[in-house]
């Protein structure tokens, strides 16, 4: 099985910069999506053999999910079923027949750290989510954890350290939730792999320069490690400050 998880900054704008072309060239069974900012009815997408979901932010513009399956999902849940968490359109999961597939656009902290503590919260309580189904069966999580967990995650890790994305309590959580049974999937691969990012500021040239942070990952339940047989990340794609993250497991799931 082929994922692929792309944060489109914006979907209306990534469908006019080829986002189709590049859905199909992915060759994917389930593609998820985050930062879609759209509100119901504002994109009709025609994908023919594709179920599409979509968990869409109360505020308009703002955040958004979206998972396009051709395996067909025994059940959908939009959100954690917290409601201090599920005004935001984070969350999409979907129940497949041999694992959960879940969806996530992580907050992020904000300039001046000024949602840190309400990042904090909403990390524990997720991390809660995914025990909980990967008490029923194996669970893939994949999406923008907007946190670059090592320093080999981001090209200067040094001028970052007090950054959104970069604080020790931002990256903490991430080591907790891997310590609590999953897996980053391009690490397991590629443990000393440098340079390899996912995201790159507008700004200063950042992406021809390659400046850019890893803070799109797929984490896999501890037990489908061994099954994992592809993870990549594809800095050609245009069309967002973001770029595609691919994870392939076996299809035997080991």
């Amino acid at each position: 099985m082929r994922f692929v998880s792309w944060n489109v900054n914006g979907l209306r704008a990534c469908v006019k910069k080829g986002f189709e072309e590049t859905f199909y060239a992915q060759n994917a069974d389930v593609v998820c999506l985050q930062e879609t900012k759209l509100q119901p009815g504002q994109l009709t997408l025609e994908l023919p053999g594709w179920q599409q979901y979509w968990n869409c932010a109360e505020r308009k513009g703002y955040s958004g999910t979206a998972v396009f399956t051709r395996v067909e999902p025994l059940s959908v849940q939009y959100g954690i079923g917290l409601p201090e968490h599920d005004t935001e359109g984070r969350v999409i999961t979907l129940e497949l027949p041999q694992l959960y597939f879940v969806c996530v656009y992580t907050p992020n902290s904000q300039d001046g750290l000024r949602r840190l503590d309400y990042r904090m919260q909403w990390e524990d309580d997720f991390r809660d989510y995914l025990l909980q189904l990967d008490a029923k069966k194996p669970v893939v999580v994949g999406g923008d954890f907007n946190v670059a967990h090592q320093e080999i995650d981001l090209k200067n890790p040094g001028t970052n350290r007090t950054n959104p994305g970069f604080t020790d309590a931002e990256r903490g959580r991430l080591t907790q939730l891997l310590a609590a049974g999953f897996t980053d999937s391009f690490r397991h691969l590629y443990p000393d792999r440098t340079g390899a990012y996912t995201w790159w500021s507008y700004r200063a040239n950042a992406r021809a320069n390659n400046t850019g942070w890893r803070i799109d990952y797929f984490l896999t339940s501890d037990r489908l490690a061994p099954c994992i047989t592809g993870a990549s990340i594809w800095p050609e794609v245009m069309g967002s400050d973001h770029c595609p993250v691919m994870l392939e497991l076996s299809e035997e799931l080991c």
